[in-house]
């Protein structure tokens, strides 16, 4: 701060500019009258915090209401200790020592994240900014994984509806079939689902886990506001790919039999363990302190965070109707809806086809935001609990105001 070279005295680095509310003191001589004024109008009021020339150079604060300066060697009245009649016994606070004014953004917004604890509008938004602000990436990692698991649906399907078709046919047999053969008709029709269907979960569950451990490498970076790109993401996730891998097929596994069991494990399970994977990428733990980092994260918070994914689930349930709905009316799928006595609709491989379009634009959409939604469900438990957010601002060069 500089010194404003018109004040008497000469006043140092501390004294505040006029920006921050204190008047500048004239110089001496600037209240003259220029050339061609009129002198006979009365002249202007002086300004608040005007000095004149011949004033001291450090005149003190003014008399105190009631009081009257003593003459030399009097004593002050009531007793009273005379009071210094010098220097302002106050001392000015540098203007980055005071109190920094309330920001939205916390300690910085660098990335797609404010750096300071997030509501769901905050995490919801943030999602859907780094999906606009990175559409290459996101949208083609969820565009991958979309295209093998509609492929494999398409081959399934194509298996599964064969196979009703048999059991349709059997089933017209009429009263010349014996019980066994309808029983041995429908069991091993759903013993050949089962069979096609089993595999085809397995390697869609690994596919997602990989998107869902690259998605948070491009979260780590984006939240800095860094650039971001396909091949970095995986170098940062090839490392962990096998201990990443194990993490969603246990996750997988456990929510399953969960909720196929009493429902409530199985929520518990998906909600404490829902952060493994974050963790594991954007800490570069183990297997085991990817589980254990998870639950000491939800700790606490287990109700604010099945609300969030839950909602995050019922959107991306959402997109993916509205955007399929079209395809699957092209293809036929609702036509017996209405019509009980219509025989079993089978598709032919032309609308297993449109079908699987429609898949495939949808979850590339909808795969990624809730993968999103989950990352920075993680970053924002750390930054209410370990106070990650100043980590993130120091690692972003964000230079709050204030020292931390």
């Amino acid at each position: 701060m500089t010194d404003t070279g018109g004040a008497p005295g000469g006043q140092g680095d501390d004294t505040p500019t006029p920006s921050q509310g204190v008047p500048q003191i004239p110089a001496p001589g600037s209240g003259d009258p220029k050339p061609g004024e009129d002198h006979s109008a009365s002249p202007a009021t002086p300004p608040r915090g005007w000095q004149p020339p011949d004033a001291p150079a450090n005149p003190g604060p003014a008399t105190p209401p009631g009081w009257e300066r003593p003459a030399a060697g009097q004593q002050p009245p009531y007793g009273g200790q005379q009071p210094q009649w010098g220097a302002p016994q106050y001392q000015q606070v540098p203007p980055y020592q005071q109190q920094r004014p309330w920001s939205p953004h916390g300690l910085g917004k660098p990335g797609v994240i404010a750096l300071r604890p997030l509501n769901i509008g905050d995490i919801l938004d943030g999602a859907i900014t780094t999906i606009r602000r990175y559409p290459l990436v996101v949208l083609g990692i969820g565009a991958v994984v979309a295209v093998i698991t509609a492929a494999l649906s398409f081959l399934v399907q194509k298996f599964v509806f064969a196979d009703l078709q048999n059991l349709a046919t059997t089933a017209e047999l009429g009263p010349g079939a014996t019980e066994e053969e309808l029983r041995n008709a429908v069991f091993g029709a759903f013993g050949d689902v089962l069979i096609a269907v089993l595999p085809t979960a397995l390697l869609t569950t690994l596919l997602t886990t990989m998107a869902n451990g690259l998605l948070a490498a491009v979260m780590g970076r984006a939240a800095l506001g860094r650039e971001v790109t396909f091949g970095v993401a995986w170098r940062e996730v090839q490392p962990r790919l096998l201990p990443l891998l194990g993490v969603g097929f246990v996750y997988s596994i456990a929510t399953t039999i969960g909720v196929m069991l009493c429902i409530v494990p199985g929520v518990v399970a998906y909600v404490f363990w829902a952060l493994a994977s974050s963790a594991l990428v954007l800490e570069r733990g183990t297997f085991r302190q990817a589980f254990s980092r998870s639950v000491r994260l939800v700790s606490g918070s287990f109700w604010r965070v099945f609300g969030i994914l839950l909602l995050a689930g019922v959107i991306e349930y959402l997109v993916n109707n509205i955007i399929q709905l079209p395809f699957s009316l092209g293809s036929g799928l609702f036509s017996g809806l209405f019509n009980p006595s219509a025989q079993v609709f089978v598709p032919s491989t032309g609308d297993l086809l449109l079908q699987s379009v429609g898949q495939i634009i949808s979850g590339t959409i909808a795969t990624p935001f809730v993968a999103l939604v989950t990352v920075i469900v993680y970053l924002d438990q750390r930054m209410r609990r370990e106070g990650m957010d100043i980590e993130l601002a120091r690692a972003a060069g964000v230079q709050p105001p204030q020292a931390w």
